[in-house]
């Protein structure tokens, strides 16, 4: 699958809802899920706070 260039990009919205969420499986454990594709997820033992 080709990727396009970052400028060709539409502008991201910083208003716009997220299409990832993520879970606690258990307390050391994050699982990350899109929404509406329940078949695909990544899980992490390590997740990382962001700071805007």
């Amino acid at each position: 699958m080709a990727t396009t260039p970052e400028r060709e990009k539409p502008p991201v919205d910083p208003t716009a809802e997220s299409s990832v969420s993520a879970h606690k499986s258990s307390p050391d454990r994050t699982v990350f899920t899109e929404k509406g594709n329940s078949d695909a997820w990544i899980a992490t033992d390590l997740t990382v706070a962001l700071q805007q």
